[in-house]
Formats: structure tokens, sequence, C-alpha cells
């Protein structure tokens, strides 16, 4: 019998296999995180064979790592749509595939680009699948410097428990300038629903809720991988 995967083995398996998807001369989408960090590297070790590809990436340090590796990097002046985005998730919904996003700090840009992307495949080792979202797992939600305080008042009024996210003595700074408040829900019910709600609290930038974004799921698994394709997109990308 074969040896299970550890953790960052399952990490890298479903990032293999995620990367199998890219196809030559595709626009492709980079996330942030410790799991996309795998598919970057194996995006780079496909290059180096002679895959030709450019990417957006949704952080300064993704951008970094991948002129690293030799991937080209472009912007959205060039280029409006993207093929295909690889990004990892703090939580995922079995059934609705909706997600949680944003452990990682750079939850507006990874939205952006997921938003203007043809096919989000989401890479995860299987400890990131619930039944529902929330519980153990906060909601990142980025909100504007100026009136923090007031903002986590009105988080609060939506039944959770929000903490400013701190870096040493300074709330943390995402690349966008803004903060981020993490929110603990017990349970999030009606995530579109929250969704909502919590776009109509002013100084709200954007939450780390992906409801119907992500086109497949690649779940590595102490045994081997495992791929979830979405039932439906139930949200078009251009909002109609």
């Amino acid at each position: 019998m074969s040896a299970l995967l550890t953790r960052d083995q399952q990490k890298s398996a479903a990032a293999a296999r995620a990367v199998e998807d890219v196809k030559d001369g595709m626009l492709v989408g980079l996330g942030t995180g410790s799991t996309a960090t795998y598919a970057i590297r194996a995006l780079a070790a496909r290059v180096k064979d002679g895959l030709r590809v450019t990417a957006i990436p949704t952080s300064q340090a993704t951008e970094a790592m991948a002129r690293e590796l030799g991937i080209a990097i472009t912007d959205f002046h060039r280029r409006h749509r993207i093929d295909i985005t690889i990004d990892g998730a703090d939580q995922v919904a079995l059934g609705t595939l909706d997600l949680i996003k944003g452990l990682g700090g750079a939850l507006l840009r990874e939205k952006i680009v997921a938003a203007a992307t043809e096919r989000l495949i989401v890479v995860i080792d299987e400890t990131k699948l619930v039944q529902r979202l929330g519980n153990h797992t906060p909601l990142p939600v980025e909100i504007v410097s100026f009136g923090w305080e007031t903002v986590l008042d009105r988080l609060t009024e939506l039944g959770c428990e929000p903490k400013l996210r701190w870096a040493g003595r300074r709330p943390f700074m995402t690349d966008s300038g803004n903060c981020i408040a993490d929110c603990t829900f017990v349970e999030i019910a009606d995530p579109l629903a929250l969704e909502a709600r919590l776009a109509a609290i002013i100084g709200v930038v954007e939450s780390g809720l992906f409801i119907g974004m992500a086109s497949r799921v690649i779940v590595g698994r102490p045994a081997g991988v495992e791929v979830i394709d979405a039932p439906l997109r139930r949200i078009p990308l251009d909002g109609g």
C-alpha cells in the first residue's frame, strides 16, 4: 500500500493537477497564499518546459514570486478577461462550492481577478471542505482605514464578532491600502444574503465571500486528488 500524502503534499498534488488545465497562450490569474504558491511553482515548471502564458497576479508577493520564476506578467490595462485563475481558499462549502477567502490578506484583488475570469479553479487540502461556511474560520472583510472603529460596530450588528487584523503594533494593511476585519460567525446560513448586507455597510470595501464563482475545486487528500466541478454557475460574471 502506498504511503499517504502529508498536508503539504496534498496541496502540491492538487496544485499540479490544477495547472494541467492551463493551455498554451492563456492569460492566467495567480492567487495568493500558501496553496497558490504550489500552483505558481508548478506553472513555472511548465513555462520552463515551453508553455507560453502571461499572468495577472493578485498581490505584490505573488507578482514578485512569478517574475522570479520566469512567468510573464501583464495587467488589466492590456487584457480585460482572464482565461483561468488558480487560487486557494480558506473554506469551501460542499454542494455549492461557495468560498471564504482572504486570510492571506489579498481578498479584494483576488475577487477582482475572479470576477474577470472565465474559469476559477480552487486548490485546497481536504481540511478546507465544510458543510456550511463559517464556524471556526473567520470571514475576512476589507474595510477602509478611516473610522474603522465605527465599521466594526456595524459588523457586530450582523451577529458576528469582528476583530481588526494587526501587524505588530499597527493595523494590517492590504496592498490596496485598506484594513481587514476578521469576522467570526457561528455559521453562515445564507451567504448570498450576508454578502448583500455587508456590501450595504458604509466603509466596507469587499467581503471574503466568493459566491457562485468557483468552476472547479481540486482537493488534495491523503490518498490522492479529487476533482469537484460546480453543478452550475449560479451568478454570471457579467452580473446578468
